[in-house]
């Protein structure tokens, strides 16, 4: 019996055995925000929670996702265990800055946070291939349309297509898609 293995094979192959290092290996970032993401899938019809250590494992292994970079508006202390759980699951966590003074009115907007750190990466240029990002906020919009015309936007993927901007549609199809999507939903929701 004859078995024949193209050099791709062979090089994934000996990859995951750590026999050849990983120069060859693709490095993506990815950028969720985490509000959008958890109030878009809660608030849908019919409810639905994203798993964190599936939606983890999702973008490692279909997006090639080294970092994870999970925004959140701020820091409450009632909600330690959510953040713990988060960072377990393998997500960097980044809050929003805050002036003291205004903490009991403080507003949870994470998107310049979000767009500042992806472009400070590109101004930088910083050791990556493309951007992932996770939302369907439009306030993306012009930034996720520069990632597409600098070939670094891998995806988009927005959490529930009925509440994602329409400005997404001028987007070609192959950069964006829904986490509500029958077969990426069984893959990541919360059991």
């Amino acid at each position: 019996m004859r078995v024949m293995r193209t050099e791709k094979y062979l090089s994934k192959s000996l990859f995951f055995c750590g026999i050849i290092s990983d120069m060859n290996r693709l490095r993506n970032i990815a950028f969720i925000d985490g509000q959008n993401l958890n109030y878009s899938t809660v608030d849908s019809k019919p409810s639905w929670k994203v798993g964190l250590k599936q939606f983890r494992t999702y973008l490692k292994e279909k997006y090639q996702v080294d970092e994870a970079y999970y925004f959140l508006g701020c820091i409450d202390n009632n909600y330690s265990e959510m953040y713990n759980n988060i960072q377990k699951a393998g997500f960097i966590l980044v809050f929003r800055e805050h002036n003291p003074k205004f903490l009991s009115v403080k507003k949870g907007n994470v998107d310049t946070d979000i767009v500042f750190s992806i472009m400070k990466k590109l101004y930088k240029h910083e050791d990556f291939e493309r951007i992932i990002l996770v939302s369907g906020d439009g306030d993306y919009y012009k930034m996720v349309k520069f990632l597409v015309e600098e070939n670094k936007l891998c995806k988009i993927l927005m959490p529930v297509k009925s509440r994602s901007s329409s400005l997404y549609r001028q987007i070609p199809a192959k950069y964006r898609d829904y986490l509500d999507k029958p077969e990426i939903k069984k893959k990541i929701e919360l059991k």
